[in-house]
C-alpha cells in the first residue's frame, strides 16, 4: 500500500505519492476563487463558474465592480499571474483550462 502524505490548505491539498507530488481532487474554478479572495476588498463577491467544453474549460470569474482592478492589476500583471498558475495547474491535471474576468 502507498504511503500518503496530505497537505491540508483550506480546500487544496496535495498529495505525495512515492516522492512525486501531484495536485488532486481539486477544481480548478476553486483553485482560482482562493486566489480571488485574497486579492480583493469584498472576497463573499467573488464567484466563479466553469463551463466544460470538448477540449477547454472556460472559468468564469466575477469580483464585485471596485475590486476588478485588484484582480487584473497594473497593466494586467495580477490577471496574467492567475492565468499562468490556471494553466500550470490545469496542466498538471492533464486538462486546459482559460480564465475569463467578469465585471
Amino acid at each position: 500500500m502507498e504511503q500518503l502524505n496530505k497537505i491540508t490548505m483550506d480546500r487544496l491539498w496535495l498529495e505525495e505519492v512515492e516522492g512525486d507530488t501531484v495536485i488532486s481532487a481539486i477544481e480548478m474554478k476553486d483553485l482560482v476563487a482562493t486566489i480571488a479572495k485574497m486579492l480583493v476588498d469584498k472576497p463573499d463577491q467573488v464567484i466563479t463558474s466553469e463551463i466544460k467544453g470538448q477540449q477547454v474549460s472556460v472559468i468564469e470569474l466575477k469580483v464585485a465592480q471596485e475590486d476588478v482592478g485588484k484582480v487584473i492589476g497594473k497593466q494586467g500583471r495580477t490577471a496574467h499571474a492567475l492565468r499562468d498558475i490556471l494553466m500550470a495547474a490545469s496542466a498538471k491535471l492533464k486538462r486546459r483550462c482559460t480564465l475569463e474576468i467578469l465585471a
